[in-house]
């Protein structure tokens, strides 16, 4: 037997790597010609390599034939971010799971859709059943609710014109006056927001919003509907901890 082998390497899949970075290393725009000598390849296959960087928007040719950096590299790097921010919250979202036993959950407004970010749970402490996704349950979740009373008037009615009110349980608020009117009234009595079976018989779950800059989203928590006694002395830790997970959103934001 020989000596051990080593990792099987795609050269052409190592040749554009060592292309984007050269791109990537001039700003204002590099010609192929340019790029075939820095990286040492042949013109013809520095043509063909960025040909097909080009067409998948990892590189962007210029109209003076140069080339520079294309905005699917920019995507991944803002995707990089985000993932670096949850993994610095999501300590934070243990703990509460942990304090409060129970499922815990952290929203985005992105793109104007309420987005599940992480969800924390275990166990002893089940996540609801996300039977039905939380972009299309705004209406019926504490995390959307909260989210919701956060925006302002136009951006609400833009939300809500979008996304069917559904009955999902025989709890549901399904008229949008209703939902507006509770949700002017539960901001009359503090940050946190409830849905008590709304979305799921035999859950409840309690949530507060969550700002930090432009940034608009949520942290609640779900636990079984005979534990609605809790809710109250739970807020307080929520806040607290919404305060914490802000920070560290604001980190890379």
């Amino acid at each position: 037997m020989g000596g051990q082998e080593g990792p099987t390497l795609i050269s052409s899949v190592q040749r554009a790597f060592r292309l984007m970075e050269a791109v990537g290393a001039h700003e204002g725009g590099v010609p192929a010609k340019q790029l075939a000598r820095e990286t040492g390849l042949a013109l013809g296959t520095a043509y063909h390599l960025l040909r097909t960087m080009v067409h998948d928007g990892y590189v962007r040719k210029l109209d003076d034939g140069t080339f520079v950096l294309g905005e699917r590299l920019d995507a991944l790097h803002a995707g990089s971010r985000d993932q670096a921010a949850l993994s610095r919250v999501r300590p934070t979202l243990t703990e509460l799971r942990d304090g409060l036993s129970a499922a815990a959950y952290l929203t985005l407004y992105e793109d104007g859709e309420i987005r599940v970010a992480e969800i924390v749970d275990g166990p002893k402490t089940p996540r609801v059943d996300l039977w039905v996704g939380f972009e299309d349950a705004g209406h019926a979740t504490a995390l959307g609710k909260s989210v919701l009373r956060e925006l302002d008037a136009e951006a609400r009615a833009e939300y809500l014109s979008r996304h069917v009110m559904n009955d999902l349980t025989p709890r549901t608020i399904t008229y949008r006056a209703e939902l507006l009117r509770r949700l002017d009234a539960a901001a009359a009595h503090g940050p946190a927001v409830t849905d008590i079976e709304e979305y799921c018989l035999g859950t409840a779950c309690v949530a507060v919003p969550i700002r930090q800059g432009d940034t608009i989203g949520s942290l609640g928590i779900s636990l079984d509907a005979r534990r609605t006694a809790g809710l109250e002395d739970a807020v307080k830790t929520l806040v607290a901890t919404a305060e914490r997970v802000s920070r560290g959103l604001s980190l890379t934001i």
